[in-house]
């Protein structure tokens, strides 16, 4: 009997701290989601609404890496091919959104702004804190450290925009806050699909 420390048990014992982690993280993501993209509504903020669309990513994203946690590496690569797409995707809807108030220019509540950004702050650090020691493991759970580390980030952009429009009294800052978040999930998302495009490579 090989008992718990041949190579197998380890790797049974590291997915299922993975999974405990996806989890939790899985949980907060999605109940920060909803809790701000009503703030982003209310506040009428784009740069908010960036972030709850983050969240929303995120959760898709936690969802997905539950699954590939006991698959193989193809399958982990394809996963992560597919989480980039996601960043891509909530990058595309933020800009749709920021085109809107160009056309339909309003000041956003920076109070609402100022307080939720500081609530996903919160809850960010804690995935991310929760995700630190998963960060190298593999490239299903490297690119969920990625989007991880991206919302704190998020957070504090969010937070100093609203500052600035308390500042200005004028919506700009909370536009150009939301662009810069546009070209951090870009990035990433070109991350992610690259590591994913190199481990399919060597997988086949």
């Amino acid at each position: 009997m090989s008992g718990c420390c041949d190579k197998d048990c380890s790797l049974d014992r590291l997915r299922e701290r993975q999974r405990g982690t996806l989890q939790i993280v899985l949980g907060i993501n999605a109940v920060m989601f909803f809790v701000i993209v009503y703030a982003a509504l209310y506040g009428k903020s784009s740069s908010l609404l960036a972030d709850s669309l983050d969240n929303l990513g995120d959760a898709l994203t936690y969802g997905l890496s539950l699954y590939a946690v006991s698959s193989g590496a193809a399958v982990k690569a394809k996963v992560a091919l597919f989480k980039g797409g996601l960043i891509l995707l909530a990058a595309l809807a933020v800009v749709a959104q920021i085109i809107y108030k160009l056309f339909v220019p309003s000041v956003p509540v920076f109070e609402v702004m100022g307080a939720f950004s500081l609530l996903g702050l919160a809850a960010n650090s804690i995935c991310l804190f929760l995700l630190w020691r998963h960060r190298n493991e593999d490239v299903n759970m490297s690119s969920v450290w990625e989007c991880s580390r991206n919302d704190i980030a998020s957070n504090l952009s969010v937070f100093v925009a609203a500052g600035a429009v308390w500042l200005t009294g004028s919506g700009w800052p909370d536009i150009v806050v939301a662009l810069g978040l546009v070209l951090l999930l870009i990035r990433s998302a070109i991350r992610v699909i690259s590591s994913a495009m190199a481990e399919l490579r060597a997988a086949s």
